[in-house]
């Protein structure tokens, strides 16, 4: 987290040292702007708090021009700023916009839409939400990099911008300094991995629990399902599921799965893939993950028993698996989010 100094002495009269100052995040809205997207970042990043209550972010809805801009839904939208708060913000998100369909065709930004993301630090985080990914390839900034978008306008955007590398099956992309999201509640998604991955997932889901919305859906989750709601004679998985969620510490076998659905290998794996976007391995490996990030943050067990705990069978297999989704070890990533060393963590 970014610090700021502070000039209060303390109560023994000496002067304390920089004290931290919440991150700053600049929401750009822009002409047609959806209200449900512009809100998403200051409703999510608004109830990640530390562990004493304080905000970890500071959410500043600007516009280019300093101007009201007005919505889709036909009411105006008053900015706190104008393009300076992109100028000093640490993360600019872009959410969505349905009034530059000259984008949508490959064609230029508007010279103040320009000139504001012109000023943006170098080294800034920058995010979109849905189609505000056209923001930022006009820009040039996804030029030869992955990204995503809502999937229904995935072949429009490929016309309009061929060197960015799209993927429309994902809910969202992490390129490290650059973060794309899909349509509507997928920005919702993207929000609450920028503060797992700013603050660890015991924050993330404390925001999601104030959001009342799921703590986690994994990025490479599928955008589009096409019958995510089963007619009501037919049998679900979700029993089945949340059965798992109580034995992630078993060696759960995918003809277990089915047997408890009571339903044939087959057909299991086919309606789970429909209802999930992604198979039920997958889809166990991803709770797995999170349950042993929730340890590695919250316990001292060591990295051993935590793997044990979280199903993978033993450390060595618990680190395969984090350093191909994370790419770091158990013991980097409790460095990193858990508030103090381990007193016994086997490396």
């Amino acid at each position: 987290m970014s610090e700021t100094p502070s000039t209060r002495p303390d109560e023994t009269g000496a002067q304390p040292g920089p004290q931290p100052r919440p991150h700053r995040i600049a929401v750009l809205a822009l002409p047609g702007v959806p209200p449900f997207e512009l809100g998403i970042p200051s409703r999510v990043f608004g109830s990640a708090v530390g562990e004493d209550g304080e905000p970890l972010y500071e959410v500043t809805v600007c516009t280019a021009d300093g101007a009201p801009v007005l919505s889709d839904a036909g009411f105006t939208v008053q900015p706190a700023a104008g393009p300076e708060a992109l100028t000093a913000a640490d993360t600019v998100i872009v959410p969505p916009t349905h009034a530059m369909p000259e984008l949508g065709r490959g064609g230029p930004l508007p010279p103040a839409v320009a000139a504001a993301i012109a000023g943006i630090r170098p080294g800034t985080r920058l995010v979109s939400i849905c189609t505000g990914s056209y923001v930022l390839a006009a820009a040039g900034l996804l030029d030869g990099r992955p990204a995503t978008t809502h999937w229904n306008l995935a072949l429009e955007f490929r016309r309009a911008y061929p060197r960015v590398r799209l993927d429309e099956d994902v809910l969202f992309v992490d390129d490290g300094d650059v973060l794309t999201s899909a349509g509507v509640a997928a920005g919702v998604d993207l929000c609450l991995h920028v503060i797992r991955r700013d603050h660890g997932a015991a924050t993330a889901n404390r925001a999601a629990r104030m959001c009342v919305v799921p703590p986690w859906r994994d990025g490479g989750q599928a955008q589009y399902i096409d019958r995510p709601v089963p007619e009501p004679t037919v049998a679900t998985t979700t029993a089945t599921r949340a059965w798992a969620l109580d034995r992630l510490d078993a060696p759960l076998t995918l003809a277990e799965l089915a047997a408890h659905a009571g339903m044939s290998l087959r057909t299991f794996t086919r309606r789970f893939r429909d209802e999930v976007g992604t198979t039920p391995v997958q889809w166990l490996t991803a709770q797995r993950l999170e349950l042993a990030r929730g340890l590695l943050e919250t316990s001292d067990l060591p990295v051993d028993l935590v793997a044990h705990r979280a199903g993978f069978g033993s450390g060595n297999s618990l680190r395969q698996h984090m350093r191909a989704a994370l790419g770091v070890s158990p013991i980097a990533y409790r460095r990193t989010f858990h508030s103090r060393e381990p007193a016994a963590a086997a490396g």
